[in-house]
Formats: C-alpha cells, structure tokens, sequence
C-alpha cells in the first residue's frame, strides 16, 4: 500500500484540495509541506501528536517537513474553537516555548541539511508594515466569505475582536511566504483551520497565477486530537516533568473502548495488517489493546526503557503489588504538616488529586479514595509524618495512582 492510501486507510485525511496530485507528490516524495504550532506553551501535549506522528510518517517516504512556530499569529491568538481571547505573550516567553518544542518534535523527525526545517513566522510577520501588508493581500479577501468561515462564526456572539479578525489573513501570508522563500508546496492542519488554509492557497494562486501549486490537506481528528490533550488535571504533556512518563503511559492506557484501535490506526507505526487483526478483539482483549497502544506511544515519545517501566510500574499496581518506584510522586513539606499530621483533603490536593478541598471531600465521601490500599473511611482522615516517611500510596477511582513522601 502507498503512504496517500495508507493516510487514508488509518483515517487521517478529511478534506483535500486536488487530490490525485496530492496523491502524486506525498506517494513519490515531492512534498515539501508544513504543519503550525501555536507555541502558547513550553511543551507540547498529546492533542500534538497526530500532526507529529504524520510528519514522521512523511519523512519517511521522503517529504520534507516544515515545522511552523506561530511566534508572530501568537501575538495576535486564533479565534478557532475558542469563546474568549487569548491572553497576550511576551517575545521572550514565546522564544523559550519556541525551544522547547525544538527539542520535542526532535523525537518524531530529523532536522538538518536537506531533511525537516524549523521556522518561526515571526521572522518575516514581525517586520510586515502594515499598510504595505494590506496593499499586497488586502484586496484577495473577501470580508463576506471571511465572516462565513466557520473560525469567525463560532465567535461573532460573544465578540470577535479586529486583532483577532486578522489571523485568517496572517495565516494563508505564511503559506504564501513559504512558498515562496522555502519551495513549500503543501500544507496540513485540523479541521477547525480548514478556512485559514484555503485562505493560502487562494491567495497563492491569485498573487502568482493559477499554475502555482499549493495543495490543502486537512486532518481527520486533529481538532478531537487538540481534546485528547485535556484531562481534570489538565493538559497531558509530552514534557516529562509536566507529566511522567507513567501519567503518561496511564492516559493512554485508560481511552474509552471506542477509541483504542482508532488511536492505535492513527497514532502508531504498527502495521495496518496488525491493527486490522485487532478489529474483532472484544471485552478483556480491548485491555491488552490498551496496553499496547500505551507502550507504543510513551516509546515513541520517551523512549522504550520508560515506555517498558510505566508498563511493569501499572501491571503491578494494577496486580495489588508493591512495585511504586515509577509512580508520579509529590514531597510533602514539614510545614505542611499540622502536629505532625496532615489531612486527606489538603494532601490531595497537594498531589494534584484534586482541585479543590471540596471535590476532594465529594471523591472521598463517595469511596473513591484509598490510602495504602485501604479505603478512606471519612474526610477526617489524616496522615502521619511517619506515614510520609514510609512514602504514602493513594489510589483515586480504579485508574489513578500516587505517592506522597516526606520532603
């Protein structure tokens, strides 16, 4: 199977512009295409991971990946599939995350000479002058089919501002840009940027005649992708001091039945004919499909010696035993500590169990909470400094497991 049809067969391609010679250039490495990343923060999260694992998937048939930072349409924040603002950064903070992230993607795709490149559209956005801007683009936007676009309409209710109304222009000048300056001829991104996108490949088109080539490709799941990244906790990073490889290995262990062989067509590099064996797996095998997905990608992303040690870490706990050394584990201060206890609640939350004394007391009251493998009895509990000292394990529901030890 060639790699369009295999795209197409782990469900990655929505929506498409010219297909059969998309088809032509991804099959015979002729693309050289890019994929943006709003550097909002300093690490990426596994709503990442579809774009991530599709430029590796790339390369590999010999396409050349751009990685686009947003260092510049983050000044300014994308409307799509938000209700409010986003907050403004600093350059600074935005070059450390643009760093950061670097070092990240550096796991799925190899930079260098002739191979992935990595560039930050603040470089050419940042020195545009304005009205020189407006003149050169301006007039191959329509304001009419802008407000239709899908991007603006979720915000038009609760306000739309005009910084943020020029995102959609600031996005298809970087297509335009990397066409011109780095021989970019494809671009892809989730559904929710389908019209930005288009916007570039218009804008090419028109400023340089219709027989300039500039493909659109849109991903399946990729705006699903963006709501994988997102638990009670918060998101699930693919910094392993943000989370650990064992967090890690646990939320992909812990996808509802539904979703475990879709993660695994589209996310793994197991072979099609192996995934497809999977489709009649039922009940206590959707387990081990679980297992085998979370292993596939905590190796992808932090190595097979992590990926192998949250797997025996999980087994264990899982198995009733005592094997505690990869659990996620938070210290606990002395003056935390009130006459040489500290209560259920506070420790929680302390762990990040909870966000909230409240919500603790409800999970509490509710059973779902073992210390030392012994249910909490009352949200009175509380635990000792010698307790600590010992290393204390907590469970939250079935899924959720870690260690408070004394700092």
């Amino acid at each position: 199977m060639k790699l369009y049809d295999e795209l197409v067969a782990r469900g990655l391609i929505a929506q498409v512009t010219n297909e059969e010679e998309i088809r032509e250039m991804i099959d015979n490495g002729k693309a050289t295409f890019y994929i943006g990343f709003d550097p909002t923060a300093d690490s990426l999260h596994v709503g990442h991971f579809m774009a991530l694992c599709l430029m590796k998937r790339l390369q590999m048939a010999g396409n050349k990946p751009i990685a686009l930072i947003g260092g510049g349409t983050a000044m300014i924040g994308d409307p799509s599939g938000r209700t409010d603002m986003r907050s403004m950064m600093t350059k600074e903070v935005i070059d450390h995350n643009c760093a950061c992230f670097k070092k990240q993607m550096e796991r799925f795709i190899e930079f260098g000479e002739g191979k992935a490149q990595m560039v930050n559209n603040a470089d050419w956005l940042l020195n545009l002058n304005y009205v020189d801007f407006i003149r050169e683009i301006g007039g191959c936007f329509s304001v009419n089919n802008m407000l239709r676009a899908e991007c603006f309409k979720q915000r038009m209710e609760k306000g739309l501002s005009f910084l943020e109304f020029n995102y959609m222009p600031m996005q298809s000048y970087d297509f335009y840009y990397l066409f011109q300056h780095y021989g970019c001829n494809m671009q892809f991104g989730g559904n929710d940027q389908w019209s930005n996108m288009l916007g570039g490949t218009e804008l090419i088109r028109r400023k340089l005649g219709k027989d300039a080539h500039a493909m659109t490709i849109t991903l399946l799941l990729n705006s699903e992708g963006k709501k994988m990244g997102k638990t009670a906790k918060g998101a699930v990073w693919l910094d392993p001091n943000k989370t650990t490889p064992f967090d890690f290995y646990q939320y992909w262990r812990n996808v509802e039945d539904a979703d475990v062989l879709k993660c695994i067509r589209m996310l793994t590099f197991l072979p099609l004919e192996q995934i497809n064996e999977m489709d009649s797996w039922k009940d206590a095998q959707l387990n081990t499909a679980k297992e085998i997905l979370a292993f596939e990608l905590t190796k992808l992303v932090h190595g097979e010696q992590e990926a192998t040690a949250a797997q025996n870490a999980a087994k264990a706990l899982f198995a009733g035993g005592g094997d505690d050394a990869n659990m996620p584990t938070t210290e606990i201060s002395a003056e935390q500590l009130t006459d040489g206890k500290i209560g259920i609640l506070n420790l929680m939350v302390s762990c990040g169990l909870a966000p909230s004394n409240k919500q603790a007391r409800q999970l509490v009251e509710q059973g779902g909470v073992l210390v030392n493998d012994e249910k909490v009895p009352s949200a009175q509990f509380t635990v000792t400094e010698e307790m600590l000292r010992e290393g204390v394990k907590i469970r939250k529901g079935k899924k959720v497991f870690h260690k408070a030890v004394l700092a």
